[in-house]
């Protein structure tokens, strides 16, 4: 069904807004992929904070070149039908989340992303990214980076001192 001309409008005002506070925006082909299965993809991405959109490659052109900063991106890519994934918080959920649910749908097929800064980068980047662990992973792999010599030192000197008790006890029961 066609849309009205206030409908490709309002959803290119709202495709902009998506793109301009999207840290990272991955766009996917999904041709071949049952309705059934994007619904899914849609309510595993929401759990991660990713909001994905189908929408018309001239709408999102016209969405692309209304936000300042993504105005120059190129959008030599954007052909066929393309799902778009959006995140506001995090830029490795959306390829993530797309990555894991390709996995179990090969329909999906990443065609790139479009970075905050105005940058389009190719699938292998984006398959890339999605291979990176979360932020909060991250974050704890660094936490426990910081305190393994800490807990080094203290298992030495807990070992020494469990060592010079078993001694002292030794002599004292003999």
């Amino acid at each position: 069904m066609a849309l009205s001309k206030d409908k490709k409008h309002a959803v290119v005002a709202e495709v902009a807004q998506a793109l301009g506070s999207s840290k990272m925006t991955v766009v996917a082909k999904y041709q071949g992929t049952t309705v059934k299965a994007l619904q899914q993809l849609r309510r595993d991405a929401r759990a991660g904070g990713t909001k994905l959109r189908v929408v018309k490659n001239r709408l999102a052109i016209k969405a692309l070149s209304s936000v300042d900063t993504l105005k120059d991106v190129d959008t030599g890519a954007l052909n066929g039908q393309l799902l778009y994934a959006f995140n506001s918080e995090d830029e490795v959920a959306p390829a993530q989340a797309l990555a894991t649910f390709a996995k179990q749908n090969p329909t999906i097929e990443f065609v790139g992303a479009i970075t905050a800064q105005g940058k389009f980068i190719s699938s292998d980047e984006v398959k890339a990214l999605a291979t990176l662990p979360s932020k909060e992973q991250l974050i704890a792999q660094v936490i426990a980076t910081l305190a393994s010599p800490l807990h080094d030192v203290t298992n030495a000197l807990s070992g020494n001192l469990h060592a010079l008790l078993d001694g002292i006890e030794a002599k004292a029961t003999n």
